[in-house]
């Protein structure tokens, strides 16, 4: 099986984070969350990991070199034309099975099953209260016979969360030649769901697995209530901090210096970041980070910025400089 992780969007929603770094390598519970998602499919034993880039993909690639000894493909999207025109760029990549995953969520769900299913397209999907949010699956006798685009009436509560299993590859890139060429497009994009609906009007079986935790990650809000979780499960993540108060959970890497500091609940801090003279809760410290004299709450600082001053709750992309004074 193929891996296809779409990873070509700009991440607007995650400003100033994503102005010089692509999403999926911001941090999170002290990794990024492309690590996140690979961790969460190697046990699959992958044939390879397929990335589909643009903005910013040369990061992207050099990440994953340095992490991963897996087989590795790099598909570039040079224009953003919406996710069945960057999947169908893998066309000469993917012969067989593949799970697609939108890395911009962290997730726990049970793949094993897909070895004895007999489903052409199997969703992964979450029960919500406001299906209107989202893009839903209606299903009927245990096939989804629809998919419905943030719902205006209550047709289903089964939200798809990004996550898509295709026993035949080529059977998907023929319903996407088939979208493109009729120009079923919404906003100037091509969206997987109608490629999908393609497939469910051919005859395709198409059918629903369940998610136990969806964790989104598109914005700051939502990146804050992810580490926490993450963080939750993870338990203490440090080594022995004797200039520190710590308040678990918290994730502090091995090359952070922590000196007169009170860290935690839910803080992780990334490699070579310092912390002086400060206290920290619910927030994400990226790497080379540096922290000194303030209060910080429901915060994300991003890499080699340098924060100080009065309390603060802020989101400060990479080396920003940040100094407040109290008055």
């Amino acid at each position: 099986m193929d891996i296809i992780l779409p990873v070509a969007g700009l991440g607007s929603r995650l400003r100033p984070l994503t102005w010089n770094r692509p999403k999926p390598l911001v941090t999170v519970g002290g990794k990024t969350l492309l690590a996140h998602v690979i961790d969460r499919v190697q046990p699959l034993d992958p044939e390879r990991l397929i990335f589909i880039t643009g903005f910013l993909g040369e990061q992207v690639e050099e990440w994953a070199r340095r992490n991963y000894e897996l087989p590795l493909e790099f598909v570039e999207q040079p224009e953003m034309l919406g996710q069945t025109d960057a999947i169908g760029r893998t066309r000469h990549l993917t012969n067989g099975s593949g799970l697609v995953i939108f890395p911009d969520l962290v997730f726990e769900t049970d793949f094993s099953r897909l070895e004895a299913t007999d489903a052409d397209v199997v969703l992964y999907t979450r029960e919500v209260e406001d299906p209107s949010r989202f893009g839903v699956a209606v299903v009927e006798d245990g096939r989804v016979t629809r998919l419905v685009e943030k719902p205006t009436e209550p047709v289903s509560r089964e939200a798809v969360v990004g996550i898509y299993y295709f026993r035949s590859m080529p059977d998907l890139h023929k319903a996407i030649d088939m979208q493109l060429a009729s120009g079923v497009m919404l906003k100037g994009e091509y969206f997987l769901a109608d490629a999908i609906q393609i497939m469910i009007d051919q005859g395709k079986k198409v059918i629903t697995a369940p998610v136990s935790v969806w964790e989104d990650c598109g914005t700051i809000e939502a990146l804050l209530d992810t580490n926490k979780y993450l963080l939750e499960q993870s338990g203490a993540a440090h080594g022995a901090l004797s200039e520190a108060v710590i308040r678990e959970p918290v994730s502090v890497h091995e090359s952070a210096t922590i000196e007169g500091a009170v860290i935690g609940p839910y803080v992780s801090i990334g490699a070579n970041a310092i912390v002086r003279n400060a206290i920290i809760s619910d927030a994400v410290i990226d790497d080379g980070a540096t922290i000194e004299n303030t209060i910080i709450e429901h915060s994300v600082i991003g890499r080699n910025a340098h924060v100080s001053g009065a309390p603060l709750t802020v989101a400060v992309g990479d080396q920003s400089n940040v100094s407040v004074k109290s008055s």
